[in-house]
């Protein structure tokens, strides 16, 4: 009988013990996806490299290997102000604690560098599990203009092995509508705003295209011996922005890139209660200027470099 590729499940849970099977289940740790990749063994194969009176190839021994699985999440609250989102799990896998806030209810995300979490995947491909331990990984956020927001996770695993199994039934109802990115719904980007207690103020709005983001999570693999595991080892937030900005407001944008200035950046993405994102850095940096053109119109674009400022800090995603 023929697969097909629409029928995936995709579960993700945070692990107790890193690299220990958290055996993820349909009900409670389903993941909506879009955009599914993977890569069932990535190996680093050796050559055998064999002399004989004859030509001809030499088999290749399978040395150390793990998987790699991508995919797109929506980026929507929980519909409740004081309840984590369901993309929550994957952000603590990508460097991220969590911390669920009152006066206002809230979910606030920001970057870790000690007790980083690692969490176990399994991908149902149609009859096929392919589970994955220690699982760590980058983001990426898309917020533009016309589109969905969303996130674009890349996540590596210990290979915990692939089993012939029935795929399993999941509930998604966690996964919520994401606002979508209009004008209706968003409050555009502003420099030299000020985040408090689940509030921007101040500072300057501008008129943009949206946002991307960059977590630049180091991810790699390692292989010992006697253990084989997925570390994180550094992360260099990055990001872009196309701005449409008067004569008057590029030569002064231009000033602070020489400067080297940076400021601090907000945006609120929905309306909602439960399904408002604000995404906030205190320190970003503007560098490589360029021209850019839509409708005709001038754009100016920058590169973003989110820097931290007491550490752990460059970056937060709240909901409420």
């Amino acid at each position: 009988m023929p697969r097909f590729i629409r029928k995936t499940a995709v579960l993700f849970k945070i692990e107790t013990t890193p690299g220990v099977d958290a055996v993820p289940t349909g009900a409670n740790d389903a993941v909506l996806v879009s955009d599914m990749t993977i890569t069932p063994l990535e190996a680093q194969n050796v050559d055998r490299g064999l002399l004989r009176p004859y030509f001809g190839a030499s088999e290749q021994l399978v040395g150390t290997a793990f998987k790699r699985v991508a995919f797109t999440a929506e980026l929507a609250g929980s519909g409740a102000a004081a309840t984590p989102p369901a993309w929550g799990a994957l952000l603590k896998a990508c460097g991220c604690a969590e911390a669920l806030l009152a006066t206002p209810n809230r979910v606030e995300y920001t970057p870790v560098t000690d007790v980083l979490k690692t969490g176990t995947l399994y991908y149902h491909d149609d009859g096929v599990l392919h589970k994955l331990l220690g699982v760590m990984g980058n983001v990426k956020i898309s917020a533009k203009v016309g589109d969905k927001p969303k996130f674009m996770f890349d996540f590596m695993g210990v290979d915990g092995g692939d089993t012939a199994v029935a795929n399993p039934a999941v509930t998604l109802t966690n996964w919520k509508t994401p606002p979508m990115m209009t004008k209706a719904n968003v409050v555009d980007i502003t420099f030299g705003c000020t985040y408090t207690t689940g509030a921007l103020s101040g500072g300057t709005l501008f008129s943009t295209t949206g946002l991307e983001l960059d977590f630049g999570n180091a991810v790699n693999f390692t292989a010992l011996l006697s253990e084989e595991s997925i570390s994180l080892t550094d992360r260099q937030v990055s990001g872009h922005v196309d701005m449409d900005l008067t004569a008057a407001d590029e030569v002064a944008a231009m000033a602070l890139v020489k400067a080297n200035t940076t400021q601090s950046l907000g945006m609120t993405i929905g309306t909602a209660a439960g399904n408002k994102i604000i995404l906030h850095a205190p320190a970003v940096q503007r560098i490589n200027p360029t021209k850019q053109e839509l409708n005709g119109r001038r754009l100016i674009g920058f590169d973003l470099r989110f820097v931290p400022v007491a550490g752990n800090d460059e970056l937060r995603i709240v909901t409420q």
